[in-house]
């Protein structure tokens, strides 16, 4: 029985040590790793989210811009990082579309990562060049199904809402374009505005600034209601006359699997007392963000429900997983 006692001393020391580490987490510098190039929608929010989560856990954070794949380099970089709290995912929708848009995922959307909590839900935006001969949602689909092997379609990345987004809407009007894919938002948007690309798709933070400046053509949204942000633009359902089309981005914060519950227990509570910072909320009301945290439970829950239902969308939009 001694000798027994005296095998179990290492692991109670262990877990000693490691209540103690969460208790003083943080103590260092958090690594917020985001799968997507600077300057688009998930990098400014990470930003943003930093400087007024910093304070708040009195640690800096930082951003890691890991591009490319849809997301999933950097998804499996905090994956496979130590469940410390000091490596971080800020994702997107992109979490619940992989599994199913991928033959072969280097990790387990559901269990290899612990839920944080969510951050924003924001809509998407049906934009093109304006150069195309087309003023309104109608006009183009008519221009787009008349020249589709002229028009071609940006993505940022597979996995990518706006990859996720072009599909359903092609798939929606029976008509395939020319895909091109991007590394991130930002790209994508430079090449829209200099005609590289005749069409697109991405989040309000992104399209609202452009469409209001005229530097490019709003042509729908993706909620099931009009967005009071513009009003003028209609949803894709009213458009074609659809009753199920949408397409809600979500972004979220996660942690390496076996991360503990006590650190994910600050992370969750900074996240949710940054949600109230008024500046933070100013921001990004006017580009149709809405902050809205919840708990690490919600952000599961959410999850699951998000899985099952983009994988039946991918399914019955027959798109064949890469």
């Amino acid at each position: 029985m001694l000798r027994a006692l005296w095998r179990a001393v290492p692991a109670l020391l262990i877990a000693v040590a490691g209540l103690a580490a969460a208790q003083d987490y943080p103590t260092r510098p958090i690594t917020v790793v985001v799968p997507f190039a600077a300057g688009g929608p998930t990098d400014t929010l990470a930003r943003n989210l930093g400087v007024v989560m910093g304070p708040l856990l009195k640690q800096q954070i930082v951003i890691d811009n890991s591009a490319g794949a849809g997301g999933t380099i950097a998804a499996n970089k905090v994956a496979k990082a130590r469940p410390d709290g000091y490596t971080l995912l800020l994702a997107h929708i992109g979490m619940s579309t992989a599994p199913a848009l991928y033959r072969k995922l280097p990790y387990d959307t559901m269990n290899d990562f612990e839920f944080i909590g969510q951050i924003a839900d924001v809509p998407m935006t049906l934009i093109a060049n304006k150069n195309i001969p087309a003023n309104t949602f109608k006009e183009f689909l008519a221009y787009a199904k008349a020249n589709k092997d002229k028009l071609n379609y940006a993505n940022a990345g597979l996995g990518a809402a706006s990859h996720l987004c072009g599909l359903l809407f092609m798939s929606a009007i029976e008509t395939d374009f020319n895909t091109i894919p991007y590394k991130g938002t930002a790209p994508a948007m430079t090449d829209l505005i200099g005609g590289q690309v005749m069409m697109f798709s991405a989040d309000f933070a992104v399209t609202l600034p452009q469409v209001k400046a005229g530097k490019i053509r709003g042509l729908a949204v993706t909620s099931t209601k009009r967005a009071a942000v513009i009003p003028e633009l209609p949803t894709v359902n009213e458009a074609l006359g659809l009753k199920d089309y949408e397409l809600i981005a979500y972004f979220a914060v996660f942690a390496p699997a076996g991360t503990p519950p006590e650190i994910i227990g600050k992370l969750n509570q900074a996240i949710n007392g940054a949600a109230q910072n008024k500046e933070l909320q100013e921001k990004f009301a006017p580009i149709g963000f809405a902050i809205d945290p919840g708990t690490p439970e919600a952000l599961a829950q959410r999850s699951r429900l998000e899985t099952a239902k983009w994988a039946k969308a991918i399914r019955d939009a027959k798109i064949e997983p890469q």
